[in-house]
């Protein structure tokens, strides 16, 4: 994985640099930004592989920055943050971010996440490979996604997510599934933080409703109509 381009974005002008040497020595090639319109900056000039995004920054908040960088594109973004609240990690989720880890935390742990980020992110197949479902289409080599000819743009969580369920229309997934399939093996969250994707996956969606609640088990794609 070496030589993906890393964005570190913290205030914390000891923290930054800490990561940043740790990220070189891991074979990134690492940027970093102090302030959110410093990271909106060097993310547009930049086109960074992935974002280390802290929460709390000066001129533009960090929940404020993916909100941004969701709106026109599908960075990977592993949050960090001194709020350890699962209503805080939600929020964080619901507006972009991929993965999330409360200060302090070891750099091994940050390694860890980034890795399984960019491995659920990463290089799409060789082949071109087309799911058709109604008027739903994935593209999954390109992570493209159509609905009724209108492209959406989903975070990597979110393409993973509607991938799995797409490719296997009416199974039932648990959420614990869902989340081993489309977080990966080093997410240490709570399986809700799945409604919370799911939620914003079917916002997206819009439109006739695709994805189905299967109470007290998880969720089942339906393919739609047309």
């Amino acid at each position: 994985m070496a030589g993906e381009r890393i964005l570190v974005v913290d205030d914390d002008e000891r923290l930054r640099e800490v990561v940043v040497q740790y990220l070189r020595s891991e074979g990134y090639v690492t940027s970093e930004a102090g302030d959110g319109q410093s990271a909106l900056d060097a993310w547009r000039n930049e086109s960074p592989d992935l974002i280390v995004l802290d929460w709390m920054l000066p001129r533009l908040s960090g929940l404020d920055v993916a909100r941004q960088i969701r709106q026109s594109g599908g960075t990977p973004i592993v949050m960090l943050t001194a709020r350890a609240e699962e209503p805080d990690k939600l929020l964080g989720l619901e507006l972009g971010a991929d993965d999330y880890l409360t200060k302090p935390f070891s750099l091994r742990e940050l390694g860890a996440r980034i890795r399984a980020v960019l491995r659920r992110s990463g290089s799409p197949p060789t082949e071109p490979e087309i799911l058709a479902l109604g008027d739903l289409t994935m593209n999954l080599a390109a992570h493209t996604v159509l609905r009724g000819g209108e492209e959406l743009a989903l975070t990597p969580t979110e393409f993973k997510l509607l991938s799995m369920l797409a490719r296997s229309p009416n199974r039932v997934f648990s959420r614990l599934q869902l989340m081993e399939g489309a977080i990966g093996d080093y997410y240490e969250g709570y399986e809700r933080t799945i409604d919370s994707h799911i939620s914003h996956l079917r916002k997206k969606l819009g439109g006739e409703s695709l994805i189905q609640t299967v109470h007290g088990t998880g969720y089942k794609l339906v393919p739609p109509r047309g």
